[in-house]
């Protein structure tokens, strides 16, 4: 089975004193690339938090995000600067001295909204429930994305052999052109020298013959077409074969690409050209698609 590289997944899981929340969306991309926005308290959970995302994804962007809520998910503790604080004390009292000023109690309270003097110390560690429930949602939610991409590549699967299958149809016309190109072509070439001639001369049959033979090796396009057929059947057997593919169906895009040039720059003829012209066509829309499988 493909796999597509677009999808989202989304899970929550809550404790009687905790919640959390886990998105993740995916979009195609090279590599494999997992970004995780996260609380800081948690940031030492995050190789864990990828290398289980990895179990699910093979190519493409992930962008997770993270929240915790609840109470006391992270362990804090007040710290007080008691040297700074009797400093402020001490110099509190001189100024009163120093200035005569009526007697008034020290504002400890203010203090304790004083970030030098009061500060709040969080624990790097958190505690063992958030770091279960925080797993168990990542799994979860990778589950989901995993099974979003798996449903839309059915629909690629589906979407691209039918592609193939056509182009495969309009390959198998172009080799039934062929032949009449080359009779149009030495009809045309009798006429055109009959004209010049008006009939004073005999046309040169073996010439003819010869510019006929010529204009075939340069527009012959059987060699492409036994390459294309050769290329569409690897195509539909990497669509079957499923798995990371992606990178090899691109690679089979370009070759079609190629060959469907070549014919073009060979044609002359007016049939030909215009089948040439719907087959890059749709080769263009089976490139955007694969652009998108893993």
């Amino acid at each position: 089975m493909i796999v597509s590289m677009t999808g989202y997944g989304r899970s929550v899981e809550q404790s009687d004193s905790f919640h959390v929340t886990v998105e993740m969306k995916s979009v195609n991309h090279r590599f494999c690339e997992v970004n995780v926005r996260m609380p800081r308290q948690f940031l030492m959970m995050e190789d864990r938090v990828k290398k289980t995302i990895g179990r699910f994804v093979k190519r493409g962007k992930v962008d997770v995000f993270i929240t915790v809520g609840g109470e006391n998910f992270i362990k804090r503790d007040l710290s007080v600067d008691w040297n700074l604080l009797e400093q402020y004390v001490h110099t509190f009292e001189k100024m009163q001295k120093t200035y005569n000023t009526s007697k008034q109690a020290f504002p400890f309270s203010q203090m304790l909204t004083h970030e030098d003097v009061v500060s709040v110390d969080e624990a790097d560690d958190v505690t063992e429930e958030v770091q279960t429930l925080l797993y168990t949602a990542v799994e979860r939610a990778a589950k989901q994305l995993h099974e979003m991409r798996q449903a839309e590549g059915k629909e690629l699967y589906r979407d691209l052999t039918n592609r193939s299958s056509l182009m495969g149809e309009w390959a198998a016309q172009l080799k039934q052109y062929a032949p009449a190109v080359h009779k149009r072509y030495q009809e045309r070439l009798e006429k055109r020298v009959s004209d010049f001639l008006e009939g004073k001369f005999e046309a040169d049959e073996a010439r003819i013959l010869t510019e006929v033979a010529v204009f075939s090796d340069k527009s012959d396009i059987q060699e492409e077409l036994t390459r294309i057929d050769s290329h569409l059947k690897q195509f539909d057997a990497i669509l079957e074969s499923g798995g990371v593919v992606g990178r090899k169906l691109d690679f089979l895009v370009q070759e079609l690409n190629r060959e469907f040039n070549t014919i073009g720059s060979k044609a002359n003829d007016i049939q030909i050209s215009q089948r040439v012209v719907e087959l890059k066509s749709e080769l263009e829309k089976v490139r955007e698609q694969v652009q998108n499988i893993e």
